[in-house]
């Protein structure tokens, strides 16, 4: 049979072989790119003043280092989650300039001059908000890991509804919408409990809305 293969083939039994073997060696080896793309991982830090919770700061960053990270890593502010990091869950809900926002999903140099306002920058001389305690009064939480960004949303909710902003779900646009539950689940749809405490955030923020404390 390999005479038979050498016979009618140019290409010897032990020439396949050994050109087979290099073939194996070069796929296996890293791409000629990698040291480059090593050295190009890195970029210049630059210095970026925010304004987090009424404290005016400074931090050296990587410029492509999201909101959220800057908030957890680097300034300690571990209230504000990373949940998808893909800007679909809600978790890392802050609010910048009285708008709530996925900070997932935004660079921290971005934010330069903003006010930057987190789950622990809504506590005023160490008493809860009216929205956290209203979450807790009425059991609007059971993990709490999306907690902080549910009360973030929740307050800009508030300040939305007030400035007469409608939702996809307002009947009439001309008019200030009621904030009936059909409209607080529409403007939360963006926040995900998957304990599925929903019921009790909507109780929550209807607490907050009638007793007028936010």
């Amino acid at each position: 049979m390999e005479r038979e293969f050498a016979l009618r083939s140019p290409i010897s039994r032990r020439r396949f072989f050994g050109t087979a073997g290099v073939t194996t060696l070069a796929l296996a080896s890293p791409p000629a790119f990698a040291d480059a793309t090593a050295q190009t991982s890195s970029l210049p830090t630059v210095n970026v003043r925010l304004t987090v919770n009424a404290r005016q700061l400074a931090l050296d960053l990587d410029p492509r280092t999201t909101l959220l990270d800057a908030l957890r890593e680097h300034l300690g502010l571990t209230g504000t989650k990373k949940g998808c990091d893909q800007g679909q869950c809600g978790a890392c809900t802050v609010i910048v300039n009285g708008q709530r926002i996925n900070s997932c999903l935004t660079l921290a140099v971005m934010h330069a001059g903003d006010e930057i306002t987190t789950i622990e920058g809504l506590v005023e001389d160490g008493d809860l908000h009216p929205m956290q305690a209203a979450f807790v009064r009425h059991d609007g939480l059971q993990c709490g890991y999306c907690t902080p960004g549910q009360i973030c949303s929740a307050v800009a909710l508030l300040a939305e509804h007030k400035a007469g902003w409608p939702s996809h779900v307002t009947a009439d646009v001309a008019t200030r919408p009621a904030l009936t539950d059909a409209e607080i689940a529409e403007r939360m749809s963006g926040n995900i409990c998957r304990c599925s405490a929903y019921p009790n955030i909507v109780a929550a923020i209807r607490d907050v809305n009638e007793g007028g404390r936010a």
